[in-house]
Formats: C-alpha cells, structure tokens, sequence
C-alpha cells in the first residue's frame, strides 16, 4: 500500500528533538507550498559567537591560528546555526553544482546499492551527478559527511532514516535545497521523507507467525544497538507477538549480517529456547547462514523450524527450499526520491511530501 501526504517544511526552530523512528500516523494534507530556506551566513556565525566574520573564517579553514577556546565558541555557534561554509563561494556564489550529496550507512549493504543504482540512472540523465558518503552507522561521521557535502552547495541532499544528531537535523534544516530523508517512514520529516515503517515491517514478519500458530519465535536482528532500523523491527515484531500470542518472543542481537552470524545466531536461539519454532532475521543473508546450520544439525525447514527473511536478496528465491522473506521497495525508493529531487529543481514551489511505500511479505516454502 503507498500512501502520500504532502506537508510544509517546518521551521527548524520548530522541530522537535529526534527520537526513534515512530508508527505510521494520519497526517493531514496542506496547500501551502514549500518554501526554499535561507543559508546561514558567516556574519550571522560571527555575531552569536562574538567575534568578526574574518575570525569565524580562520577557526573554520584554519584552526590552528586561533585559541582553543575561540574555536570552540566559532564551532558551537556555527552547530547551532547549522551552518556549512560553501567552497565554492569564490567563483560561484549562491549558484548550486549538479551535485546531489547520498548519505547511507553501507556500501556493501545490498539494499542501499540497489537505491543508489536507481538514483544513479535517474539523476544522470538529466544531468546530475551523485556524491555519496557512507557513515557506518555512526551518528558522528553523519553529521560530518552532512557538513562536508553541505559546503559543496548541493541541488539536494539525500540522507538515510530520521534519527540524527541535533547537529545534523540543524545543517538540513538549514540546507538551501531540496532535502529527503529515504528508507524510513514516520509523521515529521525534516523535509520531505520517503521510505517505509520498519516498525510495520516487524508487526508483518509476527503477524504471520502469529496467524501460522507457531508457539515458541525468536527474532534475530544485527547490530540491534547501531541500526535504528534493524530496532525498529525487532520491536515491531515483539509488539505484534506479545498481542496476537500473547507471549515475549526471544530477541538475538548478531554482531553483523554474515552468513556466519546467522549460524552462530541459530546456535545461540536453540541453546536459550530449544523449543524455538519460528525465527525471523533482519536480513536475508542472516536467514541463509541459519538454513546452512540447520541443515549441518539435522533440522527439517520448515517441518523442524521456520524460517523467514528481511530483503528479498536474489539468493532468497534460491535457496533450498526457497526462502521466505519480506521485501522493502529498495528500487522504488531509488526512483521516488530522484523523481522528487527532479520535480523540487523543476519547481521551485513545490510541496514537500512524506510517502509510505509499504513493505511486501514474500511467502515461500521455508516459512
């Protein structure tokens, strides 16, 4: 089911602190039009923190010639601001590059490498071109990446979720150009946001357990302390469980999304609940590596233990017996944002948008 509900950009003075990631709420469409916002000046830097332009320069590009002391205060006021000094003021003030800044977490994810392939087709025929960074699932590096490509002057920025440094959500509110925030969805984005619940995605995935009437489900999730995502699901999924069963299902946090990790997580499921009948993982890779450790250890799937997927990978269709798994629209989020980013530098007054583009349980016989 895709949902779209068009919205203002909220002042930043507005916004209220980040939290994590929300359940769908009706949101009530507006006619108003999106306004562009204004970039910080150094000026303004220079007046919060107490000093001349010329000083907030040389803390900034330079700061070794400035005290410790002053370079903090230039540097607070500056993350306060959101401010981002524009490299390429000199030649080019005010004009935007055919840059559009991509922050996600991981190159190596296979989900985000789709994304950005669909950006990339999309964006480069008309012209642009796509700076990417990746954070690693630290909120710091976010933040810096955000300033580097922000002082590059972007036709539009790009960045994965909605949980962020208060620094960062300064610099994008700030940012002069069109902003969206992909893969996640919740009631207030910066911007424009579009994406998905992984809250839902979660509830999907115990739903189906529930409604299979296995007793005894675990989830396995990697990195459950870094990838708000990956949480997000986990506690839709015990939420869901906890309703519709009326029990607590086991959580496993796997140290990465390995085909190891996977087999180790099995280990680790059928050591703390040996009756375990049904396990859900937040990637399909995970989901691999445990059907590869049940087979060694003799288990039936799904006759023995259930088994269900995050991802919808290619080797999910594969795998003996095939996989069942539940897919996010990896692709379509490509082609949204870049159609979205198009049509914002198209149309200076267009809306903002918040669009839920659902998840997909994709059911074959390993579940």
């Amino acid at each position: 089911m895709n949902s779209v509900t068009r919205i203002p950009r909220p002042h930043p003075a507005s916004m209220p602190p980040r939290t994590e990631t929300r359940d769908r709420a009706a949101v009530t469409p507006t006619d108003r039009s999106h306004p562009a916002p204004r970039r910080v000046r150094m000026e303004e830097v220079a007046r919060v923190a107490g000093v001349s332009p010329a000083t907030v320069s040389r803390a900034l590009k330079s700061p070794e010639t400035v005290s410790e002391r002053l370079r903090a205060r230039v540097q607070e006021a500056a993350a306060r601001l959101g401010y981002a000094p524009n490299r390429i003021a000199g030649s080019l003030a005010g004009a935007r590059t055919p840059l559009v800044g991509v922050i996600v977490p991981s190159l190596t994810n296979s989900f985000f490498a789709a994304t950005l392939d669909r950006m990339t087709t999309i964006l480069e025929a008309e012209g642009y071109q796509l700076l990417i960074g990746q954070h690693a699932y630290d909120a710091a590096r976010e933040e810096r990446i955000a300033t580097a490509f922000c002082s590059w002057n972007p036709s539009a920025l790009v960045i994965t979720g909605r949980d962020h440094t208060r620094g960062t959500v300064g610099l994008l509110s700030a940012a002069p150009c069109p902003v969206v925030e992909m893969w996640d969805h919740d009631d207030r984005p910066l911007d424009t946001g579009i994406g998905f619940s992984n809250r839902e995605a979660g509830r999907l995935a115990g739903r189906y357990f529930a409604e299979q009437g296995f007793d005894k489900v675990a989830y396995v999730g990697a990195i459950l302390g870094q990838d708000a995502r990956a949480r997000a699901r986990s506690q839709g999924f015990a939420e869901q469980v906890r309703h519709l069963a009326g029990q607590d299902p086991l959580i496993a946090d796997a140290k990465s999304r390995e085909l190891g990790e996977g087999a180790a997580a099995l280990r680790q499921i059928l050591q703390r609940q040996p009756d375990t009948r049904a396990i859900a993982f937040s990637g399909d890779m995970l989901a691999v590596g445990a059907m590869f450790e049940a087979a060694r250890m003799g288990l039936r799937i799904p006759q023995d233990l259930a088994i269900l997927g995050y991802g919808d990978l290619d080797i999910a269709a594969h795998t003996n017996p095939p996989l069942s798994t539940i897919r996010p629209p990896h692709d379509e989020i490509g082609a949204a944002v870049a159609r979205h980013i198009l049509h914002r530098l198209a149309v200076p007054e267009a809306q903002s948008e918040n669009v839920d583009l659902g998840v997909r349980l994709i059911r074959r016989l390993s579940a």
